[in-house]
């Protein structure tokens, strides 16, 4: 290797920034959910594991399917560092496929399907312990700047 290069670990720890207000990632939003994610460098992928809790159930002990719109969006929204871009969502689809408990842990990934110009096409996917998807996203990211 040359000197001066660049390595990068294999995985990375995406903590709460804590002068980020986001909702989703944010370390300084009170309100918000604080996830923290592991960027796998080796397979260009960001994942999650979490146990919601009550707080995030739309009813019955499963988590409100806009909470899952924003798991799935988050972990979207993180791919983008593989590019060393910020961008933002355009468009969002979401499949609910079963229901998403708030008290058993779930998985949360997101990757990069495609790019044309400055459109990025990610996808997303949330499983329970058992590898099960319960949901599924898609995603147009668009790039606003470099980082």
């Amino acid at each position: 290797m040359s000197e001066g290069a660049k390595t990068l670990s294999d995985t990375i720890t995406l903590a709460p920034n804590p002068v980020n207000k986001c909702f989703g990632c944010g370390g300084d939003n009170a309100g918000g959910m604080k996830l923290t994610f592991e960027q796998d460098n080796v397979n260009r992928r960001i994942v999650g594991r979490f146990v919601l809790g009550e707080r995030y159930q739309g009813g019955g002990g499963f988590a409100h399917g806009g909470i899952i719109a924003v798991l799935l969006d988050e972990a979207m929204g993180k791919v983008c560092r593989f590019r060393e871009v910020r961008a933002v969502t355009a468009e969002l689809n979401v499949e609910y496929l079963k229901p998403v408990s708030v008290d058993k842990e779930i998985i949360v990934e997101g990757q990069e399907a495609r790019q044309e110009g400055r459109n990025l096409f990610l996808v997303g996917e949330i499983r329970n312990e058992a590898g099960e998807v319960l949901a599924r996203g898609q995603g147009r990211f668009v790039v606003i700047s470099r980082r």
